[in-house]
């Protein structure tokens, strides 16, 4: 089957007239520089399939072509297609190795326009940081800035490094360094010819802020405030990181509203915007955004909730679906090194997992990156209330356990709030994690007395026990949702007992997932009732529906 429309993988060539050995050579490098693709040669803009020209016949002499004019070469797979008319497909591997070219030196990558449509455009050598950076061969971060000196650092900042590893509870060793140690600890400064030289981290950490401007012109802030589409406050920062970092953390907590809620004997304050998860996010907002693209750090406060989003979309082998199994590894590691290091920043390299962790723990819905792009990364923390069922739940088995539930078991215990009666492919669909890790994580919270099961075999459903159901108005949705389906039962196995000549024991568990004897005994009242009569006995008895549509009248 031939594809319909272009898209970011996809390209039609036509070769009516015979298509330029030069085009095919720049679309190959344009989609080795982007994500790979497909080139279909011999099929117009629209889709229509022409076929190709004869001089073209020869798919093996089309794939030298291509291994010969590309730098490093390209080996792709070329195919004959045979539609209305013959088409090549040429399938082109994204190269992981760095920058691919023609061997006349052009360099070319793929994009999408405003109204979606793929074009093909040159990729100028400012992009090449980027490029390698998202291929992970480049440490934007740790480049020595050759024309700048240690007089670039402002000693206050120094001095706010060292009070912040104190607060935060850094590497306290560092405190005892001198602060030329202290820079080549954190990796501000490199040598080159007995000179120590400032880095890009060294800068945008403690640098003034004239230096910044100068040698990270990249790098800026905004904090918004907005009621409705009215803008009501929109600051920008071009300082020091660790400074920016305060000044954001701070205006975000002027408006950050707090709500008791009981656990057990005590009521707590929980903010509406979990402090740690906030400053995670800043972090990872800073330690892994593009610096050698222009753009801000937007931090915005709205109706809906909290937004930080940084230019720079995700590196490679990160997606949305695989934020929290994905191995840590940033855009920069040595920014986010130093930031670890004084404490700022997860010292695992998993900040993502507090973000998350800072909502699921109080009920609330999932951190949302949907609105993320190729070249941006958006994070919105929703405006909700906590859920108290929830927070007491993970309260009381956090306490029992003696330390913090996975997040994992998060995940699943508030999809289950959200989506009870769920089985576990529907969780994995949801959650992003494999079926067989959350069916670990569902058998031990039976046994914890979280969860509870219904059914057997690849349809069984889990709803949560009754301890989260702890207030009257709780306990009645939980017992609806138990009892509802049950109610029902009787009328679902009429249902289909009228649609088939014979029902078995075995038909009655595929339909309500219910054990073999919970079957046995629907079906066994059914026929007390009158409404079905056994046709043999044992049990792989059939049985034969009689009449008698209300199950409710007295047995025989």
């Amino acid at each position: 089957m031939l594809p319909k429309k272009e898209t970011l993988t996809i390209e039609f060539k036509s070769d009516i007239n015979k298509l330029p050995d030069s085009e095919i050579i720049e679309a190959v490098v344009a989609f080795a520089n982007t994500e790979g693709g497909e080139l279909y040669i011999g099929m117009e803009d629209n889709g229509e399939v022409t076929g190709i020209h004869k001089k073209h016949e020869n798919i093996t002499a089309v794939s030298a072509l291509i291994a010969n004019n590309t730098v490093p070469p390209v080996s792709v797979r070329v195919e004959m297609v045979e539609d209305v008319f013959p088409v090549i497909k040429i399938t082109v591997p994204k190269t992981y190795s760095g920058i691919t070219a023609t061997t006349t030196g052009r360099t070319i990558h793929r994009q999408l326009k405003a109204n979606g449509e793929p074009e093909n455009v040159p990729m100028y050598p400012t992009m090449f940081a980027t490029r390698l950076s998202d291929l992970r061969l480049l440490d934007y971060s740790a480049m020595p800035l050759l024309q700048s000196s240690i007089e670039d650092f402002d000693p206050i900042e120094v001095e706010r490094l060292r009070l912040l590893i104190s607060t935060y509870h850094g590497e306290k060793n560092l405190l005892d360094l001198t602060d030329e140690d202290l820079y080549k600890a954190l990796g501000f400064v490199r040598e080159q010819n007995n000179v120590l030289y400032p880095t890009i981290t060294g800068i945008l950490m403690v640098g003034k802020v004239s230096a910044i401007k100068m040698y990270v012109p990249t790098h800026a802030a905004v904090f918004q405030v907005l009621e409705g589409t009215e803008v009501k406050n929109n600051d920008d920062y071009v300082l020091p990181l660790l400074q920016t970092i305060e000044r954001l953390n701070d205006s975000i907590e002027t408006r950050n509203p707090e709500e008791e809620i009981e656990m057990g004997l005590f009521r707590i304050a929980v903010p509406e915007f979990d402090r740690r998860a906030v400053r995670e996010a800043l972090v990872n907002a800073f330690s892994h955004r593009d610096y050698s693209k222009m753009g801000n750090v937007r931090v915005a406060v709205s109706d809906d909730g909290l937004t930080i989003a940084n230019p720079g979309g995700f590196i490679e082998g990160v997606s949305i679906k695989n934020l929290l199994t994905a191995e840590p590894h940033g855009r920069n590691p040595q920014l986010a090194d130093a930031l670890k290091r004084i404490g700022l920043a997860e010292r695992t390299g998993r900040g993502i997992d507090r973000i998350y962790e800072g909502s699921l723990i109080f009920g609330r819905p999932i951190p949302d990156y949907s609105a993320s792009t190729s070249v941006t990364v958006s994070l919105l923390i929703q405006r909700s209330k906590p859920d108290r069922q929830i927070a007491q739940l993970v309260s009381n088995e956090q306490k029992r356990l003696g330390r913090p539930l996975s997040l994992n078991t998060l995940m699943v215990l508030n999809t289950l709030k959200d989506l009870p009666k769920s089985t576990v492919s529907q969780l994995a669909e949801v959650i992003n994690i494999s079926g067989t890790a959350i069916k670990g994580i569902l058998d031990n919270s039976i046994a914890a007395g979280l969860v509870e099961g219904f059914g057997n075999g690849r349809n069984r459903t889990y709803i949560l026990s009754p301890k989260e159901y702890n207030t009257k108005t709780a306990k009645i949705g939980y017992v609806r949702q138990v009892d509802i389906d049950e109610a029902r039962y009787p009328e679902l196995i009429m249902n289909l007992a009228k649609n088939m000549a014979f029902l078995s024991r075995a038909d009655v568990v595929q339909l309500l997932h219910v054990s073999s004897s919970k079957a046995y005994n629907l079906l066994k009242k059914l026929v007390e009732q009158g409404v079905l009569e056994p046709v043999n006995k044992g049990h792989y008895a059939k049985y034969k529906y009689i009449g008698n549509d209300d199950p409710t009248r007295p047995t025989r």
